[in-house]
């Protein structure tokens, strides 16, 4: 599958087409490509209807027929020190995107009745987060391989299918457990790319990195907004909901500056020290 895009490919989208519908239209989509296209056209309209209540026409979400989706143990890793190597940790990297943007569309179209900016901020998540899977697609090419050539799991989505009917708990535990996870670890992926001399690869890391933050710390944004409509506290719900939707614990070590820079505070990052210690 040629994954190259360019500005013909890209959808032309109505200005006065609504925000969520296409979100929902875009999340159906199987083919990457496509998905992406259809994103990246979601930049021009301007219409949101934040009070419908939309229904899934389709199995959601689409996906291609590959990669073939394993138990996470299922996965191979392979040495830094090949091209196979590196390509295997690009495609698990481009397939955490893949999901980031399904994840991303869902929010946006699911959980009605909220304030305009909550579908701006998350229709900006998507479009990022499919510019990221271009990225890594488009590497994968360069380095012989494509996004399906090697076998995937299915986490990410996995939780949002538990929360989908509870907006605390998919803010709680997909952005700020499972998308907070890659602040800690992708600088220790970036500095094994880089060592193994792949600069470009490693200068996709740095963007992903970057713009995760941001990602994260709309999570956190709109988390702790929900809380205090809620009247509930940010630390002792994010554990119950933790143990409620039976979440991977923390573990350490955690990226605190980067973590701080997207909206976790120092009594949080304790708590969350505290849980990855009774998770040892």
């Amino acid at each position: 599958m040629n994954y190259s895009l360019s500005m013909d490919d890209i959808y032309l989208t109505d200005s006065q087409a609504e925000l969520r519908r296409a979100a929902l239209d875009a999340l159906a989509l199987g083919n990457a490509h496509e998905k992406c296209a259809a994103v990246w056209a979601m930049r021009e309209i301007t219409g949101i209807n934040v009070d419908a209540a939309l229904e899934a026409q389709a199995d959601l979400p689409g996906r291609p027929a590959l990669p073939e989706l394993v138990a996470p143990a299922a996965v191979p890793r392979r040495a830094m020190s090949s091209v196979q190597g590196r390509a295997a940790l690009l495609h698990a990297l481009a397939h955490i995107e893949f999901n980031a943007i399904n994840l991303a569309l869902d929010i946006l179209w699911r959980f009605p009745g909220l304030p305009e900016a909550f579908y701006r901020d998350w229709s900006k998540v998507a479009v990022e987060e499919a510019t990221h899977f271009d990225l890594l697609a488009r590497r994968l090419q360069e380095l012989g391989y494509v996004y399906g050539d090697f076998p995937a799991h299915n986490g990410l989505w996995e939780m949002a299918e538990k929360t989908r009917d509870d907006l605390l708990a998919r803010l709680a535990l997909v952005p700020r457990t499972l998308e907070a996870r890659g602040l800690d670890v992708s600088p220790a992926i970036r500095h094994r790319l880089a060592q193994a001399g792949d600069h470009d690869s490693a200068a996709i890391l740095d963007i992903i990195l970057r713009d995760e933050v941001g990602h994260v710390a709309i999570g956190n944004h709109w988390y702790k907004w929900l809380c205090t409509r809620q009247q509930r506290d940010f630390v002792e719900a994010y554990e119950t909901l933790s143990r409620l939707y039976q979440a991977p614990r923390p573990r350490g070590p955690f990226n605190l500056d980067a973590r701080r820079a997207a909206g976790f505070d120092d009594t949080e990052l304790e708590a969350l020290q505290q849980m990855a210690q009774l998770a040892d």
